[in-house]
């Protein structure tokens, strides 16, 4: 910008010469803006000053309009309750409502997209466009992503930059087509879109008139689907990036691990969650076990101690024939089991885990557990 700062001076100048804006030599309230004045017509505007920041001069009692293209109707202000707002500052740099508007036309601009957020300052940038002689552009105003309870988002509850949704485990792709359905309605309903499918799709009267919710749940869901769209060895490789003990493990472990939780996660953090009782012995707590746990246990470290050829299909076998002649409860059984192997009741599939884990750190788990 500081390369720009004769092509300002000019257009500034330009609108000060025609009678469009004037010097100021307030005194500033902040190192953001000179000539800080406390009502909205600036005091310095009729005293034919000729140094010191440059302010438009709003003139009373006009109306300024626009059609716009996002909200799909045309907003209007009364220049009664627009601010002599500065556009060059008195070291020579311009402000955001000067800069904007020269950048767009010297960049032939033809739309521009923006937060509703900068929809107060529209006014502001018509008179500029109109005193400098350019054609206004299309303009758009994007609704804003609120928070579940309405307000702005914010860090206190939750992650809510970009880089703080990747280092939460979440894919670009997710949250591409996750932040594009906030603000953009498809006509088929259709969810899932890469930015291939977008471009295709893309129609400007789709977009969204109403400020969406920042719904995690909803995310965890793209996410999830996103995961689920990579291959074994894609999944893999992201996680190996996150976990440093994942990388220990063996490739065919690795692999087999990924496809045990692949349908159960929803972000590539979880991993430590599903997985980490594979690489790390995890405290049980006797108290997550169920009533019969002093029964339950005791006899599935005998059937698997049994077990000569330690595969799926034999380890289902006995185990299964032990609750039937026992007559446990298949699900009350292989619960105690899960929380005494993995430490916790939500895991991938406790046979194919115990398998992966191999049997003798399988009966060395059970031992330290079983009464």
């Amino acid at each position: 910008q500081s390369e720009r700062l004769d092509l300002y001076k000019k257009a500034a100048e330009k609108m000060v010469d025609e009678g469009n804006a004037f010097y100021c030599q307030c005194e500033a309230k902040n190192a953001k803006e000179d000539g800080f004045s406390d009502t909205l017509r600036d005091p310095c505007r009729d005293k034919g000053l000729t140094s010191g920041a440059i302010k438009l001069k709003v003139p009373d009692g006009e109306t300024v309009s626009f059609k716009d293209f996002v909200l799909r109707e045309t907003v209007e202000w009364n220049t009664d309750v627009v601010f002599d707002a500065t556009l060059l500052k008195s070291d020579g740099y311009p402000t955001y409502h000067l800069a904007v508007v020269v950048d767009d036309h010297d960049m032939k601009i033809s739309h521009i997209l923006r937060g509703h957020d900068w929809l107060p300052s529209t006014p502001i940038h018509l008179l500029v466009y109109k005193y400098l002689g350019y054609d206004f552009p299309e303009v758009g105003h994007l609704t804003d992503i609120l928070d579940p309870e309405g307000g702005k988002l914010s860090k206190r509850k939750g992650s809510t930059s970009v880089r703080g949704l990747l280092n939460d485990g979440y894919l670009p792709e997710a949250l591409f087509n996750f932040v594009i359905l906030c603000g953009w309605a498809p006509k088929n309903n259709r969810e899932l879109y890469s930015l291939e499918d977008f471009v295709e799709a893309f129609e400007a009267d789709g977009f969204q008139k109403s400020n969406p919710v920042f719904n995690r749940e909803k995310l965890d869901w793209f996410n999830g689907e996103y995961i689920r769209k990579l291959s074994d060895e894609e999944l893999c490789a992201k996680f190996e990036i996150l976990n440093s003990k994942f990388t220990e493990v063996d490739k065919n472990t690795k692999l087999q691990i990924t496809k045990l939780i692949k349908d159960r996660i929803k972000k590539i953090t979880d991993l430590e969650t599903f997985a980490g009782f594979f690489w790390k012995t995890p405290e049980v707590d006797i108290n997550l076990f169920g009533e019969n746990y002093k029964k339950h246990l005791p006899d599935a470290l005998q059937v698997i101690e049994g077990i000569n050829d330690w595969n799926l299909e034999n380890l289902n076998e006995k185990l299964m024939s032990n609750i039937k002649e026992k007559e446990y409860k298949t699900g009350d059984f292989f619960m105690d089991l899960r929380i005494a192997i993995t430490g916790t009741k939500f895991t991938p599939p406790v046979n194919d885990s115990m398998i992966l884990l191999g049997k003798e750190e399988v009966v060395n788990r059970l031992k330290k557990v079983t009464p």
